[in-house]
């Protein structure tokens, strides 16, 4: 047994850097005014800081013809984009057209695209192959002369995954299909050269990268149109009405620069662990498998089955010792569909496990985790 349990569920959550924390720090007390607020001068200052903020953001992700849409985080980012562009491309048309998705999509895709489908659009959801990738030339057949939108994450949220979404956007420019992608698991993690060319609409979220909850953004091309969901006060360009949270939004801009700053020394550093554990866990057990893209994976992520063992009894024994996850934060404890949608039968997908490496975990908990891990995998198998 350890002493305290071994954090590995970094994907779920992370904990504010101390820089994040000290840059909010006056606009919760003495810097507390509204932004929205322009008729005074603490107003205009609050004003001037969100803007300040916002050109940051810009600046650190290199955004030259896109627009930034502060939300409440990725879910309230990814309805957004998805009810805001469907609906008002079916009030510019009349027409209710097709929407391709991937079926290893969060739920924060999915549940809308479904909720959409009551409404009179027609959603395709594809399978991945078993790797968790999806292929070029599956999407291409599975275009329509009415797609109009398709959304496919840029990495997993479960499995790590990252799929190929520069080719993937540059088969929707081809065929005049606008994309979306929901980024909110990749930012500081991997290398994105130019958010411009990655995808129509972008979805990012602060509590992924060590900033504040509660807080996210929508990127968008200058061009597109949506419908909000929250009317009001038409702040964040009519979009998102509501009074802004300048603290969130401030923490957030210094998460994203740090990630930024940081991302190729955080990258190696959460790869070398990730490897660590993954090569402990094979060496020492048998009947592992590890799901999804080894190669084309974030570097902090671990997912894997252990074959022949009781997967409730395997969760129940581990999570006194080690803090992780059967699947995405998100699922209620269901079983994961992603799992099932690369080939995880029931029992399988329910013996899985989701493993996601932090900043400060250390080589010694890792050691420690292949231990928890090994052992009870053995006395389960007896």
């Amino acid at each position: 047994m350890v002493s305290s349990p071994i954090l590995l569920d970094f994907q779920s959550s992370t904990p504010c850097l101390r820089e994040v924390v000290e840059e909010m720090s006056s606009y919760w007390i003495e810097n507390f005014a509204n932004p929205s607020s322009k008729g005074n001068l603490s107003g205009l200052y609050a004003s001037a800081a969100l803007e300040v903020s916002r050109n940051k953001i810009q600046e650190n992700l290199n955004l030259l013809n896109k627009k930034i849409i502060f939300t409440s985080g990725a879910t309230e980012s990814n309805n957004l984009a998805l009810f805001g562009f469907a609906r008002n491309f079916q009030q510019r048309t009349g027409r209710y057209g097709n929407i391709i998705t991937l079926k290893t999509e969060h739920k924060a895709v999915l549940e809308p695209l479904r909720q959409l489908k009551k409404e009179g659009f027609s959603i395709t959801e594809l399978n991945p192959e078993s790797d968790g990738l999806i292929l070029e030339e599956n999407l291409i057949n599975a275009l329509r002369d009415d797609t109009f939108l398709i959304s496919i994450m840029l990495a997993n949220n479960e499995i790590g995954v990252i799929q190929p979404i520069e080719k993937i956007f540059k088969i929707c420019q081809k065929n005049n299909i606008k994309l979306h992608t929901d980024a909110a698991q990749c930012l500081g993690y991997i290398p994105i050269k130019n958010f411009d060319l990655l995808a129509n609409m972008i979805t990012l979220s602060s509590h992924k990268i060590y900033g504040p909850k509660g807080i996210g953004l929508l990127i968008i091309d200058e061009d597109i149109q949506l419908n909000p969901l929250v009317y009001g006060g038409g702040q964040e360009f009519g979009y998102r009405s509501g009074t802004i949270p300048l603290p969130l939004i401030v923490g957030f801009s210094k998460a994203i620069e740090l990630a930024n700053k940081n991302q190729l020394k955080n990258s190696i550093h959460l790869a070398t662990l990730r490897d660590q554990l993954m090569n402990g866990l094979l060496k020492k057990n048998s009947e592992i498998i590890i799901n999804g893209s080894i190669i084309d994976r974030l570097p902090h992520n671990l997912n894997l089955t252990v074959l022949d063992v009781n997967g409730s009894m395997f969760h129940k024994y581990i999570k006194h010792q080690i803090i992780c996850s059967s699947g995405s934060a998100c699922s209620n404890g269901n079983v994961s569909h992603v799992l099932q949608s690369i080939g995880r039968s029931f029992k399988e997908a329910e013996s899985s496990v989701r493993l996601s490496i932090g900043l400060n975990t250390t080589a010694f908990e890792i050691e420690k985790s292949i231990n928890v891990i090994t052992e009870t995998i053995n006395n389960l198998r007896k």
